[in-house]
C-alpha cells in the first residue's frame, strides 16, 4: 500500500504554522485505497485486493445508471497518516462533507465513530486515537443500502450512490479553537435584522472549545470587509473560555447604507473574519465567512420581495449526479451546472432533495441565485426515520447558515398520512421548531404531491409547496389554471409554491402527432415535454399568487428503479440531458421567457423526418416578432402563443424531400438566425 505522507506537507512550513496559527487545513482527497468488503475492528487485517482512487469517489457510477442490479453495500476506503510529534498536543479532526449514506470511522483499527446520512458533512475528531512520529491507518467504512432509519429509506425517485463521493480535510487545531463540531458547522453564526438600504443589524455568534484543563483568556476579534476587502467594522472583546462544554459569544454591529446583496444584478457579498488571539498576540484560530445583506419576505397573494422590491422567481429543480460520474463531482461540475441555470435566465433554484455541496452554497452566494435547501425526507415513510430526519434538517441549517443566498428550508417532499394526528405531520412540526430555533428569520417550507391545502400534512412550515404534473401523472396540461385559480381564492393568505411541474422527453423520441400519455410507458416523445411547458409557464406566468415555481428538472437524473421511456433508470424531465451534452427544444422555450440574452429558435428541431405535408411550425423569440422562410419563401403572420415569445405557424405546407426552414430576427441593428432542416418522405 502507498504511504500518504501528511508529514512532508506540514512538517516545514506547514507545521510552524499550525504552531503560529493553529487551524491546518489539508486536503485528504489522493491515494486512497478502495474495496467493497465488510470490516469490524477484529479485521487487523482485511485479505482484500485493493484499488487506489481520489476522491471524490462512488462505486455506482456505472452500474447504478444502468439500472436496479447495483451493487449497495459497504465499501471500505484506507488511507495512512504520518504526523510529526510536534503536533501531539493539537486537536486533529477529519471533515467528511458526504459518504453515502452510513459511514463508520475507524482509526489504528480503533471505532471512532458512525454517522448516518449521506448528505450531510460530518466530523471525527481523531486525536486520541493518533500515534504521532508513526504510522497511522485510518479506514472507512461505508454503506449505501436503504435503511428504515435513514432519509431517503429508498431509490424509488433517485439513486443513494455509495461512497466518499465529496472531499475530505485533515484539520489541525490549537486545543482552544472555534468550534468544529456544532454538526460540522463552521462555528460562526452571522445573523442579519432590520436589514434596509438605510442599515442592518448584524450579531455575529462564535462558538469556542476549550480542551485545556484550565481556563483561558483570549481576544475575539471580528472584522467585517466589503467585496473590495475595504474594512468596514473592527470589533474586539476580551473573553474567558472555561475547560467545560462548549461557550459561544455574541457580537452585535450596525452597518449604516449597506451594499445590499441583490441577487444575480448585484450580489455583493461582504467578508466576516473571527479570529481568536492569544495573550502574546499570536493567531490561535481563524475562520472566514460570507454575508450578503439582504431582505426576503413573501406578501401573500403578492409573491416573493427581495430587499422590499418585487422580484419574481424563475426557478429550476436540481439533481447532482452526472452520467458516468454519480455524485462524485469535482468543483467544475457543479460550475458548469450553475452557468447552465444561468443562460437558461433561472434566478432561484431548488436543490432537491437533499444537502448539496458545499461549493455550490457558496457559488450561488456569488452568482446571485435565490435557493431553496432541503433534507432528503422523500417519497415514502417508515416510522422509524424521526431522529435522522431531525438530525439532518440541523446538520443543514448549521453547516449552511451564513449563505445569503439561502431563503428557505425544506422539510420534506412527497410523504403522506391519513390522519393530522398521525406521524408525518408531528415530526414535520419538529423539524421546523429545529430550523426556526436555529435559524428564525428564514422560511421553512414543505413539499406535497397532492394539490389540496387540506392535506393532513400540509401547513407545518411558512410555505406550503405543491408539486403539479397535469398533463403527465393526471389531467391534462391546461387544468393548471384551474389549480392556481382555485388556490388563490381559497387560500388568498397562504403562501403556496409550485414545488414541480412538467413531464418527459427523450431527445432520440418524436412525434407529429402526440399518443396518450403513458408515463410508465416505453415512448416519451420530446414533443410531449415541450408542449407541456409551453402551456404551463403561460398560466405561471399570470399567477404572480405563486411565491415561486420550479420546473423539474434541470437535468435529466438517474432514478435506478425506473424502465421508461426507451432508457433504463432515467428521469428524463430535464432541460438538459444527463450527459449535459444537449439542450433540448424546452430548454429554448425558458430562456426565451427569462433570459435577457436575444433567443431566435425553431421549435421540434430534432423531428426530422416528417410524414405530414401540412404541419404547424412553433418559433421562441424574445426580440420582436420573426420572419419565418419555408425553402426561401416568406410565411404569413405567426399566432400568438400563450407568452410574448411564442410565435406560432399554422398550416405550413412541405415538399416533398428536403425543407429548410430559416427565422431571422433582429435587435438593435444585429441580426439573430436560426434555421433547421426537415425531410418530408
Amino acid at each position: 500500500m502507498k504511504k500518504q505522507f501528511i508529514a512532508g506537507l506540514i512538517l516545514s512550513a506547514c507545521i510552524q504554522q499550525s504552531i503560529a496559527q493553529s487551524r491546518t487545513a489539508v486536503p485528504f482527497n489522493q491515494n486512497w485505497q478502495f474495496t467493497k468488503a465488510d470490516y469490524t475492528p477484529k479485521d487487523s487485517a482485511v485479505p482484500h485486493t485493493w484499488e487506489t482512487v481520489n476522491l471524490p469517489h462512488t462505486w455506482n457510477n456505472r452500474d447504478m445508471q444502468a439500472g436496479k442490479d447495483f451493487y449497495a453495500g459497504n465499501g471500505l476506503y484506507k488511507k495512512t497518516l504520518e504526523l510529526d510529534p510536534a503536533l501531539q498536543n493539537k486537536q486533529v479532526y477529519l471533515r467528511f462533507e458526504g459518504a453515502g449514506q452510513v459511514a463508520d470511522v475507524y482509526v489504528n483499527n480503533k471505532f471512532i465513530g458512525q454517522h448516518r446520512g449521506g448528505y450531510s458533512a460530518f466530523i471525527m475528531d481523531i486525536s486520541a486515537a493518533l500515534k504521532f512520529g508513526a504510522e497511522n491507518t485510518i479506514l472507512v467504512k461505508v454503506n449505501n443500502e436503504p435503511r428504515k432509519d435513514v432519509i431517503p429509506i429508498n431509490n424509488n425517485l433517485f439513486g443513494i450512490y455509495g461512497g466518499i463521493y465529496r472531499p475530505v480535510q485533515l484539520l489541525i487545531l490549537d486545543k482552544l479553537h472555534i468550534s468544529t463540531t456544532d454538526n460540522a458547522s463552521p462555528g460562526v453564526y452571522i445573523r442579519q435584522q432590520n436589514v434596509s438600504a438605510a442599515g442592518a443589524d448584524i450579531t455575529v455568534t462564535t462558538k469556542l472549545t476549550n480542551r485545556y484543563e484550565q481556563a483561558q483568556t483570549a481576544q475575539l476579534s471580528t472584522r467585517i470587509y466589503t467585496q473590495k476587502n475595504e474594512l468596514v467594522k473592527d470589533l474586539k472583546k476580551t473573553i474567558r473560555i472555561l475547560p467545560q462544554g462548549p461557550q459561544q459569544f455574541e457580537q452585535p454591529v450596525h452597518i449604516g447604507q449597506p451594499h445590499l446583496w441583490n441577487g444575480l444584478k448585484d450580489p455583493h457579498l461582504y467578508k466576516v473574519v473571527v479570529t481568536l488571539i492569544g495573550a502574546n498576540g499570536q493567531v490561535i484560530d481563524e475562520v472566514t465567512q460570507p454575508l450578503g445583506i439582504r431582505k426576503f419576505e413573501i406578501k401573500p397573494g403578492k409573491g416573493f420581495y427581495l430587499n422590499d422590491q418585487p422580484y419574481r422567481l424563475y426557478g429550476v429543480c436540481r439533481h447532482q449526479d452526472w452520467w458516468g460520474y454519480g455524485s462524485a463531482l469535482e468543483n467544475w461540475q457543479h460550475a458548469q451546472d450553475l452557468e447552465t441555470i444561468r443562460e437558461i435566465g433561472a434566478n432561484s433554484i431548488r436543490f432537491a432533495h437533499y444537502q448539496q455541496a458545499d461549493y455550490i452554497y457558496a457559488k450561488c452566494d456569488s452568482i446571485g441565485f435565490v435557493i431553496w435547501a432541503e433534507v432528503p425526507f422523500v417519497n415514502a415513510v417508515s416510522g422509524q426515520e424521526g431522529d435522522n430526519a431531525k438530525q439532518q434538517i440541523a446538520e443543514l441549517v448549521k453547516q449552511q447558515y451564513n449563505h445569503p443566498s439561502i431563503y428557505t428550508w425544506g422539510m420534506h417532499n412527497e410523504v403522506y398520512e391519513k390522519r393530522p394526528s398521525d406521524y408525518v405531520r408531528a415530526l414535520t412540526a419538529e423539524m421546523v421548531d429545529i430550523a426556526k430555533s436555529i435559524d428564525p428569520d428564514r422560511y421553512t417550507v414543505s413539499t406535497n404531491g397532492y394539490g389540496t391545502m387540506s392535506r393532513p400534512e400540509n401547513r407545518q412550515g411558512d410555505i406550503q409547496g405543491m408539486n403539479r404534473y397535469y398533463g403527465w401523472y393526471e389531467g391534462n396540461t391546461p387544468d393548471l389554471e384551474q389549480w392556481v385559480a382555485g388556490l388563490e381564492k381559497d387560500y388568498p393568505e397562504h403562501n403556496v409554491v409550485l414545488a414541480e411541474y412538467g413531464g418527459d422527453g427523450n431527445i432520440f423520441q418524436h412525434a407529429e402527432t402526440l399518443p396518450e400519455v403513458e408515463y410508465n410507458g416505453a415512448f416519451m416523445p420530446e414533443e410531449r415535454e415541450t408542449r407541456i411547458h409551453e402551456i404551463q409557464w403561460g398560466i405561471i406566468a399570470k399567477h404572480p399568487y405563486l411565491v415561486s415555481s420550479y420546473l423539474w428538472n434541470m437535468f435529466d437524473f438517474c432514478a435506478p428503479m425506473w424502465s421508461r421511456g426507451g432508457i433504463p433508470a432515467r428521469n428524463m424531465k430535464g432541460m438538459v440531458t444527463f450527459d449535459r451534452q444537449t439542450k433540448k427544444d424546452v430548454f429554448y422555450w425558458y430562456k426565451a421567457n427569462w433570459s435577457q440574452e436575444p433567443v431566435v429558435y425553431i421549435s421540434d428541431r430534432r423531428l426530422v423526418e416528417r410524414k405530414q405535408p401540412v404541419t404547424t411550425v412553433t418559433v421562441y423569440d424574445n426580440i420582436g416578432t420573426p420572419v419565418l422562410t419555408l425553402n426561401g419563401k416568406k410565411l404569413p403572420a405567426p399566432k400568438a402563443g400563450t407568452t410574448s415569445v411564442h410565435y406560432v405557424y399554422e398550416n405550413v405546407k412541405l415538399k416533398k424531400g428536403k425543407n429548410l426552414l430559416v427565422c431571422t430576427g433582429v435587435k438593435d441593428g444585429k441580426t439573430y438566425t436560426d434555421q433547421v432542416e426537415w425531410v418530408l418522405k
